[in-house]
């Protein structure tokens, strides 16, 4: 896996890169997907505290992308292209929201209701939190029955995390 260092850069350069270069990954859908993770806008409190560089040549990324925060106080999320030889990009947050932590309303090992959420459909299944956490927090949840596969999920309120689909 090739490591990409956090290569944040205000806009403010005056240079105008076309955001989709053909065979490069489209940055600013980078920048969509950290505020939808952190749940606050770009240069606010608890979102990122900059925009992806826009010098950066990632390659595309076939899969959808994982986020997950990095470190303990949730000061970074480490976004990546989850295929074998995929790129690693750190962006930092702004302190705020993020660096102040809430009251878990989840406990590890809890019994959670995960719900997925899409365009005019919403689905239910039972599963475990694999991690504590306060509302809005992203924590690690493993669907009921299913040994091997974990996913990300939003803490909605105690007992009950949610995934939205775009």
């Amino acid at each position: 896996m090739r490591l990409i260092p956090a290569a944040i850069l205000a806009g403010a350069l005056g240079t105008a890169v076309p955001a989709l270069a053909a065979g490069f990954h489209d940055l600013a859908s980078i920048d969509r997907a950290v505020a939808q993770f952190t749940g606050a806008p770009q240069g606010t409190e608890g979102g990122a505290r900059l925009p992806v560089d826009r010098r950066l040549k990632l390659t595309q990324c076939p899969m959808p992308l994982a986020l997950e925060w990095y470190g303990n106080a949730n000061s970074t999320v480490l976004v990546r292209c989850p295929v074998a030889g995929g790129w690693r990009l750190f962006v930092p947050v702004a302190a705020g929201r993020a660096a102040a932590r809430a009251e878990p309303v989840i406990a590890r090992g809890e019994a959670v209701s995960i719900a997925v959420q899409g365009s005019g459909f919403t689905v239910s299944r039972q599963g475990e939190a694999l991690e504590g956490g306060a509302v809005g927090e992203w924590i690690r949840v493993r669907p009921a029955g299913d040994k091997r596969n974990t996913i990300r999920a939003r803490v909605i309120q105690p007992g009950r995390v949610g995934v939205e689909l775009p």
